[in-house]
């Protein structure tokens, strides 16, 4: 295993992915998405964060959180979202895949591979370009030709609020951040 270390910083802004167990295609089913809302509603209310920016795929998810200035704890954050979003999901009737021993034997669901992705945003054009990157997954991975065409992102708060034009990436943009990571 990669020795991988995490950067925590007081009020920091981070770009995450979170991957679904064994890349399960089940975040934009109706349920998944009633559950990915209720989650990030009750992780606000208790552990609080400026969500800036989200995009759900069918097998996982990209977003951008800045955490309040006295606060570096994004970990217990989605710790917290996992877990709620796991038991709605499941209560809900979702199917999670087949446990193996030792997820059993921990007590852990078998719906979000364990771990997540998570990189520091340094600057404004690393958040912009990690803001392009979220925005524009969903054309990345094919499943749209342009980031208007897909419904499960905040790209349409983004261009309400004047940071892209409605026809913004119908080409590849030029300051999007080059994350490759294992989970890509």
């Amino acid at each position: 295993m990669t020795n991988y270390r995490r950067i925590y910083e007081n009020g920091g802004t981070y770009f995450f992915t979170v991957v679904t167990y064994k890349r399960a295609r089940f975040l934009t089913t109706a349920l998944a998405q009633k559950c990915l809302r209720e989650a990030l509603r009750q992780t606000k209310g208790k552990y609080p964060f400026v969500l800036d920016a989200m995009c759900v795929l069918p097998d996982h998810l990209h977003c951008i959180w800045t955490l309040p200035a006295d606060d570096h704890d994004y970990s217990r954050r989605w710790a917290f979202f996992k877990g709620c979003f796991t038991r709605l999901f499941v209560a809900g009737g979702g199917q999670q895949g087949l446990l193996t021993a030792v997820r059993a034997r921990k007590g852990e669901a078998a719906v979000w591979q364990r771990r997540f992705f998570e990189h520091t945003v340094g600057n404004d054009n690393d958040f912009y370009g990690h803001l392009n990157y979220v925005h524009y997954n969903p054309v990345k991975h094919g499943l749209v030709a342009r980031p208007a065409d897909w419904k499960w992102s905040t790209f349409h708060k983004c261009v309400k609020a004047g940071t892209y034009d409605a026809d913004w990436g119908e080409t590849l943009p030029d300051n999007i951040a080059a994350e490759k990571h294992e989970w890509e």
